[in-house]
């Protein structure tokens, strides 16, 4: 089995983080996000992985080289131009090989069952897209016979309701046709003109799981909220033993510290007298100085925090 994990975005959603910090490499729970999905894929019997990158590539790449416990090929497509999602799902899909292939964006984390998702493909679509009800980001519009016939605005064929793209998808190798050229590309507007086409673009629709986009400041610090309260099993046993706060072994913690719930303190972090966190977290190497109380904030590796703050990332 192959997969695609799409690494290349800008990470605009989390800057001034992503400044210094590809968003594929934000830690969760003290682990890159990208080494959690390799992780996933190697434990659902993938073999080959393909990996684009573009802002702070070298990054990515200096991870990748390090290796880990995956024991999975792995292959990365650098874009000097960022080519988009379309345009890079065509570079990944000819490191692979063409399709069947799993693409997974690389801003998300879910438990569902990634083997089982490559199986349920339909072999004869372009592509499958996983999907689920999750609003407000319900836009993908399925007719009278389970198949995607739109996304964004409702197409008269549609029933009732519409669904979520979970940032999952079964490439299939008819889908290569509708990413032509070299340059950037929308995956949406190549969805749009295969729908138009009349090529097949099937849907899988999944319920019952774990999903959380980790993009944004707001759904980076709920993911932690989520996992530290223990919502997935799965993901929890590749983190290693939860609790709230979550402090990292060689983290340093003054007398006085006051948890709220959602805390997560990094490597090396130090944290001084009569601070008062919650729903924050607290990444490698950061200083938070004494007396400082932060709620709803992501602070940066290396920072050193000497004001109070509230619903930002400090960097």
């Amino acid at each position: 089995m192959k997969a695609a994990i799409l690494a290349a975005g800008l990470g605009t959603r989390l800057l001034p983080l992503t400044r210094i910090l590809p968003k594929a490499l934000v830690p969760v729970c003290h682990r890159p996000l990208l080494g959690i999905l390799l992780d996933r894929l190697a434990e659902a019997g993938f073999v080959q992985v393909a990996v684009n990158t573009h802002h702070l590539g070298e990054e990515i790449l200096h991870f990748l080289g390090r290796g880990g416990p995956w024991g999975l090929q792995v292959q990365v497509s650098h874009e000097p131009e960022i080519l988009g999602t379309g345009g890079g799902l065509r570079h990944l899909a000819r490191l692979l090989g063409g399709g069947p292939f799993l693409a997974l964006n690389a801003d998300i984390l879910t438990d569902l069952d990634l083997a089982a998702l490559f199986a349920h493909r339909d072999p004869e679509a372009a592509a499958t897209l996983v999907v689920h009800d999750r609003p407000p980001y319900n836009n993908v519009w399925l007719d009278g016979d389970g198949r995607v016939c739109g996304v964004g605005e409702r197409p008269s064929q549609a029933v009732e309701p519409p669904l979520a793209y979970t940032g999952i998808q079964v490439v299939g190798l008819q889908m290569l046709m509708w990413l032509p050229g070299e340059g950037p590309l929308d995956l949406v507007a190549a969805w749009r003109q295969a729908i138009a086409a009349g090529a097949r673009l099937a849907a899988l629709t999944v319920s019952g799981h774990f999903w959380q986009d980790v993009g944004s400041r707001e759904s980076y610090l709920a993911a932690h909220r989520r996992l530290l309260a223990g919502e997935s099993p799965v993901l929890g046993r590749l983190l290693g033993p939860l609790a709230d706060p979550l402090i990292a072994p060689d983290a340093q913690v003054a007398p006085g510290v006051h948890f709220g719930p959602g805390v997560v303190l990094g490597h090396r972090v130090r944290v001084g007298e009569g601070v008062s966190l919650e729903n924050t977290v607290v990444l490698e190497e950061a200083r938070v100085a004494a007396g400082v109380s932060l709620s709803g904030c992501v602070v940066a590796p290396g920072v050193r925090v000497t004001a109070s703050a509230r619903d930002e990332i400090i960097a």
